[in-house]
């Protein structure tokens, strides 16, 4: 099967590149007229190698200081790089800076052709195969093979092209996942087809009348059409190059630097965390607050260096950052970056993105520093739990894995199960939200204590009112996630409830009642179980509460709350005893399943009507019994 591979190409201006990819593929990769005007290459241009083991898209990249930032745009997906360096030069500064670039992105292997190899002897070739040899140790062209061509006669056709060959087939890609990504190169017009994107896609496959998302808008657009290289398929995928037709798109609303992604994938940001570190041919390094272009992707923008660790990074070093941008960007994990100056004429440093999607960090706090380590290790369960540790209170989702982390779609379920079962993460309530582990019993021991603090103040209250307590962690601004660790309070036994959940008390609460307290309870349960059932009425007990008549409500609530006594109504109470006769007899008067009256039960009990009534509707409130018309029938 045919291997396919995007080819990159690199180097100084005026070393050949354009001409060398013309004599591999016949193809002047120089499109626009400035370009031919000049004679020199200004945009990124495109052509294709076909070989018997791979189809290496070319991305040719122009060498000029000026167009870097277009080198950097045709860089993006590169799986092998072709670096170029002219025989009568030598290594230029653009070279280097190229090199750097490559290194930064981490592109695995690549090939070096000396161009202009007609144009000097022997010994000069020689002397610039060192050269190359002391300028490239260290990096991934360390052992690249170095082929000598030469334009006019095509010497070093065939050598460069096996030695294109041989590296693709030992380079180990880098495992992207399987959703689809391509970031945008290039847009234009097709009279009577409409918008078409171009650019290398880095990661999955789309087909034609997919649904895929256009960020950093947001917006879903339909694929028309796809085409690689002139051709029509219906389906393209990682490391090809694609053109994308896009049903109903305005093409003025796109620019190079926006995405084609699987929805849900990508989300924009204006800040993001990495690992950087700073060039060393830059003598100055880089300071905190500087200004900096930060290129991703196709995307540039603007932005401001946060150095988290110190304030200045000195050449060769590397460091925990941030950059604040001046307009939200799409990243992903470990996705490469390259930061230059805001003038647009060095490279100031490059490395990998930590947190696509960050949140301001404290500068030199110990702990964010360890979870930002633990993100950058190549353990999945790690770096989950430092992504759980982030994200606190506003939890995330299972496809946020794929962006945040770089898990592979593939592996979510099992990284969840996984992360569920040692306790790093929790779901809660019944949707798929999860949250770390450690915040989550962190927020349950502040509810059980702001219960314990409630009960304490109010020793003979029973419970509160879920919105009360809610309320007290208004600082979270989550009032859904406070809510959802109650109830696995409640499904753990921890917090009790009342009144269809809407009131809570904490499982070990009980109420202390005060020697006085104590005996008015004992004078109202004996009263209301020698009335039997037609007990005295809540205003002989006030008569019987003298000086504590303000705290009677509580008090029979302490009752009720024991088990001792029932409310029939709010001034009506039933002793437990005499609740489980009126039930037998209840059952008496239904079987055979002809029900009974109000009447009927009223007689049964030797009660009056007043009491007869508030009985019956609390059995058909406590489900024992239902009601059809007049009649009442057994539920249980």
């Amino acid at each position: 099967m045919t291997r396919n591979l995007i080819l990159g190409t690199a180097g100084h201006i005026d070393h050949g590149k354009t001409s060398l990819i013309k004599m591999l593929t016949g193809v002047d990769t120089d499109r626009l007229p400035e370009e031919k005007a000049r004679g020199i290459s200004i945009d990124i241009g495109f052509a294709q190698i076909t070989t018997p083991q791979h189809q290496f898209g070319v991305v040719d990249c122009p060498g000029h200081e000026k167009f870097i930032k277009n080198m950097l745009a045709g860089a993006t997906g590169i799986d092998l790089a072709l670096l170029v360096v002219a025989a009568d030069d030598g290594i230029m500064p653009q070279t280097r800076e190229h090199l750097d670039i490559l290194r930064y992105l981490g592109i695995p292997r690549g090939v070096i052709a000396i161009t202009k190899a007609d144009l000097v002897d022997e010994s000069a070739l020689e002397l610039l195969e060192l050269e190359i040899r002391d300028a490239m140790e260290k990096t991934f062209l360390a052992e690249a093979p170095i082929v000598r061509t030469a334009i006019p006669t095509e010497q070093g056709k065939a050598e460069l092209l096996q030695a294109l060959d041989q590296q693709a087939d030992t380079a180990i890609f880098a495992n992207r996942n399987s959703w689809f990504r391509l970031p945008i190169d290039r847009i234009f017009v097709v009279q009577g087809h409409g918008t078409v994107v171009t650019g290398s896609i880095i990661s999955g496959t789309t087909h034609v009348g997919d649904e895929l998302e256009l960020q950093p808008a947001g917006t879903r657009v339909r694929v028309r059409g796809l085409q690689s290289h002139s051709l029509s398929h219906d389906q393209l995928g990682r490391s090809q190059r694609a053109a994308i037709n896009l049903a109903d798109v305005d093409s003025h609303q796109l620019h190079r630097g926006h995405e084609l992604a699987t929805p849900g994938y990508l989300q924009p940001s204006r800040l993001i965390t990495v690992q950087l570190e700073a060039v060393a041919r830059y003598p100055r390094g880089l300071r905190h607050r500087l200004p900096v272009r930060l290129h991703a992707g196709t995307t540039e923008a603007m932005g401001v260096l946060s150095l988290l660790e110190a304030d200045h990074l000195n050449p060769g070093q590397h460091a925990l950052a941030q950059i604040f941008l001046d307009e939200p960007v799409t990243v992903t994990w470990g996705q490469p970056f390259i930061v230059r100056d805001s003038a647009a004429t060095i490279t100031l440093g490059g490395g990998k993105v930590i947190q696509p999607t960050s949140r301001k960090i404290h500068r030199r706090q110990l702990e964010p520093m360890r979870q930002l380590q633990e993100l950058q290790t190549n353990d999945p369960l790690r770096r989950l739990t430092a992504f759980a540790w982030f994200r606190g209170s506003n939890g995330f989702t299972p496809p946020e894995l794929v962006r945040e982390i770089g898990i592979m779609p593939g592996e979510i379920d099992p990284t969840i199960a996984t992360a569920t079962t040692q306790q790093v993460v929790q779901r809660l309530g019944k949707g798929n939200h999860y949250f770390s582990a450690a915040i989550i019993n962190e927020l349950a021991n502040k509810v059980l204590q702001e219960l314990l603090a409630l009960h304490r103040a109010n020793p003979l209250q029973l419970n509160y009112d879920r919105q009360h307590l809610i309320s007290r962690f208004h600082y979270l601004n989550n009032d859904p996630m406070v809510d959802a660790v109650i109830e696995h309070l409640v499904d753990t036994q921890q917090v009790t409830t009342t009144e269809q959940g809407r009131k809570l008390a904490h499982a070990d609460f009980r109420p202390r009642l005060t020697h006085n307290q104590l005996q008015l309870k004992n004078k109202i349960v004996a009263a209301i179980l020698q009335g039997g059932l037609q007990p005295p009425e809540l205003e002989e007990f006030r008569k019987m509460a003298g000086t504590l008549s303000r705290e009677l409500g509580e008090v029979i609530a302490v009752a009720i709350a024991k088990g001792e006594i029932v409310p029939l109504t709010a001034t009506i109470f039933l002793h437990q005893q005499h609740l489980e006769a009126a039930k037998q007899h209840a059952r008496t008067l239904a079987t055979g399943g002809n029900g009974f009256t109000v009447s009927e039960l009223r007689e049964k009990l030797q009660t009056t009507r007043k009491y007869a009534v508030p009985l019956c509707e609390y059995f058909d409130k406590i489900g024992f019994t239902r009601r059809e018309n007049d009649r009442r029938y057994l539920v249980e």
